[in-house]
């Protein structure tokens, strides 16, 4: 446990801008799709999907909400929440909000690893949507990281 606080709380030394940005539009295209597909849900439609067609299937499976709550919203939510923190990182280089969007990176790419199963060996179903989304959480994830072995300081000395 204590290697796991330790990692969580060593310090960032200074991000560059490019990096951060980079999380920023990311951030935004999932936020844009999670939040599309949210309001589709909401209005009882369902998104035009010539790619794949499966989207109606997907999108009305029981796996498209969680007690209740489109899934797609909970998608929305945690983009929103990366890109609060990287903005909070711009403006006031609040360190340990990036340092939680990195970390939370994580469970978006579990998240998006369940639900992609789940089209696959599931629903038997693909929706452009939300693949869309999973690459976006995938991108996120692998930038996150390599944004942590590379800024993270180690003991006296910085990650390079």
């Amino acid at each position: 446990m204590t290697n796991l606080n330790q990692l969580l709380t060593r310090p960032l030394r200074r991000l560059p801008v490019s990096a951060v940005v980079f999380l920023l539009v990311v951030a935004l295209a999932g936020f844009v799709d999670a939040s599309y597909l949210t309001i589709e849900h909401f209005q009882g439609a369902i998104p035009p999907c010539s790619l794949t067609g499966g989207c109606e299937t997907v999108l009305s499976s029981p796996f498209s909400t969680f007690l209740g709550i489109p899934v797609s919203l909970l998608g929305a939510l945690y983009y929103l929440t990366i890109l609060i923190c990287a903005f909070a990182y711009l403006e006031g280089k609040h360190e340990w909000m990036m340092r939680f969007a990195l970390w939370f990176t994580v469970f978006g790419l579990a998240a998006s690893l369940w639900f992609v199963y789940l089209q696959v060996f599931v629903i038997h179903s693909y929706c452009v949507y939300c693949i869309g989304s999973a690459i976006t959480s995938t991108v996120l994830f692998v930038t996150a990281m390599e944004i942590l072995k590379k800024f993270t300081v180690h003991g006296d000395k910085l990650s390079v």
